[in-house]
């Protein structure tokens, strides 16, 4: 996923922050969500989850609305496993569109600070 994600003109992802998500998804900590249609990769996400707090880094779309399905599984990921905060970085109206709200500084720090310390599984054990 991080792959298709850095496939643009104009990306952040380079090779070392893939070879460092990588690892990070070794260790249990990036995952990603995908958006499949005619068994050909139409979108997704993916991102970092610490505790109870799911970090989106980037996503990307083929097909129409696939990265809005993808974040639309992830929501519903996030709620069945009780986390308590996903962090889009910035609000976009693509985000804002679902839901997502600008928070204070120090509001968000509360927020992470308790939301880093829940006993969360992103994926099924």
């Amino acid at each position: 996923m991080i792959r298709t994600c850095a496939k643009r003109e104009d990306t952040w992802i380079n090779r070392e922050i893939i070879e460092s998500y990588m690892r990070l998804h070794e260790l249990g900590h990036a995952h990603s969500v995908e958006a499949w249609a005619g068994g050909e990769l139409a979108g997704g996400l993916y991102g970092v989850a610490i505790g109870g707090a799911f970090f989106g880094e980037s996503m990307f779309h083929r097909v129409t609305d696939a990265s809005k399905i993808a974040l639309l599984a992830l929501v519903e990921r996030l709620r069945a496993r009780k986390f308590v905060l996903l962090d889009t970085q910035w609000l976009t109206p693509h985000l804002q569109q679902f839901g997502g709200i600008e928070i204070s500084r120090n509001h968000y720090l509360k927020l992470l600070t308790r939301a880093v310390e829940l006993p969360r599984k992103f994926s099924a054990d």
